[in-house]
């Protein structure tokens, strides 16, 4: 069993309800450990008038990365996510693997840390909820202290 550490946000439709269906859906194929709070947070990378609603969690699973991947893509699809090029854009769900276990992996698919949560207090914050003393595996400081770091301004506000 690997601990993985997910970030999952929403911005179209019953953002609540999205979270929540996601969750159950993770739920039914990996144990779900712990939930962060649902933060409101500003888009990142694009402008959109929707705010998203963002939350973290801690998982164990049994897949493999590639295989976790491909999980939660596929919640996403079956929960009706569209996709519309490489750019940024408004979803109504997105699914991400922050961390799994210490693993460092960049494939053409997949990417293990996510290369951007340290620059992302969207991602930062409810990671540091539910995991403020996890090790970054390349940067080599915890959750808190890339927290501390970030210059990334938007707003981050817990529901």
């Amino acid at each position: 069993m690997a601990t993985a550490y997910l970030m999952l946000g929403s911005n179209i439709g019953d953002k609540s309800a999205n979270l929540r269906k996601a969750i159950k859906n993770i739920g039914e194929k990996c144990t779900v450990n712990s939930l962060s709070s649902v933060y409101e947070t500003e888009p990142w990378g694009f402008s959109h008038e929707e705010s998203f609603y963002n939350q973290a969690a801690s998982i164990e699973t049994q897949y493999s990365p590639d295989e976790l991947l491909q999980f939660l893509l596929n919640i996403e699809d079956e929960m009706g996510r569209e996709r519309k090029g490489p750019e940024y854009q408004s979803r109504l769900i997105d699914l991400d693997i922050l961390f799994y276990d210490k693993l460092i992996m960049d494939t053409r698919k997949l990417t293990i840390p996510h290369p951007r949560l340290h620059l992302r207090r969207f991602a930062l914050i409810p990671m540091k909820e539910i995991a403020p003393e996890f090790i970054h595996p390349l940067i080599k400081k915890d959750i808190s202290r890339l927290l501390e770091k970030c210059i990334d301004k938007l707003k981050v506000d817990k529901i």
